[in-house]
């Protein structure tokens, strides 16, 4: 295969991630082009395709999959959604870069997985931030030895958007709440870290009957084996925060924007070992960039990808349980 050739996209939807991080992201890539974008709404395809510099825009889904130029897809439509577009993809035969939470639950992300590898198309889950280098560098520190034996994780993300009318967050049975929309950051962080499966979930949920009873807040403990406890708040209703804490025997690691990785947020990190404190310098890097040559090189070079869509079933679950836990009340063992 022709070894400049680059990836071509096609974006189903405008979502605000799209058009702020993925599509940049994509455009600024090694090995990839974003070649044509999508809406319901026809004249929205237009404007948002002129803004980007992208060639074509669709006024349907459905006509953008019967492109054949187009290699794959990117979709960043609500949750419920994941799962039809990302079959109706695979049987356009697309590949699909699906944005997290993968599904609605386990059950849906297994068939979107079987129904891609049925179809012979490649299948990654939207988590960017596992891209960014820094958390190789947090890896091979833990397994140095330096902060010894992990005992505990304590990860946030939270932000504020209580007051947004009429957001897809907001929709119950669209797969809306915290933990679907940030909580599955902190435990995808926790299960990368860890190299294993939580053995239980607990979670204490605050569910909102202005926001349509989703979770607007979600404050977790998993449980690991070693007896490693992994500590967690999500929230769509309290100030911004987005933190990782790795707590070990003789030391931690301390990353100030655990998920967010930007020139104005900062990459770096702390490691503080023996009585000291040191900052790790992470270069200055475009996470989505990565997250796209990931998918660029298993499509256009056959490399594995980074992570095989059963991470994404496997941290549905997680999920799942997470969010039963708070709606019952009660410890669930995985």
């Amino acid at each position: 295969m022709n070894s400049d050739r680059k990836m071509r996209w096609g974006i189903l939807g405008s979502a605000s991630i799209a058009v702020r991080s993925v599509i940049p992201g994509l455009q600024q890539s090694e090995l990839n082009v974003v070649t044509a974008i999508a809406s319901r709404d026809e004249e929205k395809a237009k404007q948002t395709a002129d803004q980007l510099g992208i060639d074509q825009a669709y006024g349907s889904y459905e006509a953008l999959l019967a492109d054949d130029s187009i290699d794959a897809v990117y979709i960043p439509l609500p949750n419920h959604l994941h799962r039809e577009w990302t079959i109706r993809a695979a049987e356009a035969g697309k590949h699909i870069l699906c944005e997290k939470p993968l599904a609605l639950n386990a059950k849906e992300a297994e068939e979107m997985v079987q129904a891609c590898a049925d179809a012979k198309v490649q299948l990654a889950e939207a988590l960017m931030y596992r891209h960014h280098p820094r958390y190789d560098q947090i890896k091979e520190i833990i397994a140095s030895g330096e902060i010894g034996t992990v005992r505990g994780i304590h990860s946030t993300f939270s932000f504020n958007n209580s007051g947004s009318a009429g957001n897809v967050r907001f929709k119950r049975e669209w797969g809306g709440g915290a933990l679907y929309d940030i909580g599955c950051y902190s435990i995808s962080a926790a299960r990368l870290i860890l190299g294993q499966e939580p053995t239980a979930a607990t979670v204490i949920g605050m569910f909102s009957p202005e926001h349509d009873h989703v979770d607007m807040m979600a404050s977790g403990l998993l449980e690991f084996d070693g007896q490693v406890g992994v500590t967690f708040d999500s929230s769509m209703w309290a100030a911004f925060r987005n933190t990782l804490e790795v707590l070990g025997s003789d030391g931690r690691i301390e990353v100030p924007s655990a998920y967010i990785s930007n020139p104005d947020a900062g990459s770096n990190f702390y490691v503080t070992s023996g009585g000291d404190r040191r900052e790790v310098v992470v270069p200055q890097v475009n996470h989505y960039s990565l997250q796209g040559d990931d998918m660029a090189r298993a499509v256009l070079h056959g490399e594995a990808l980074r992570f095989a869509p059963d991470d994404a079933v496997a941290n549905m679950k997680v999920l799942e349980a997470c969010l039963r836990s708070a709606e019952e009340r009660t410890r669930i063992t995985l």
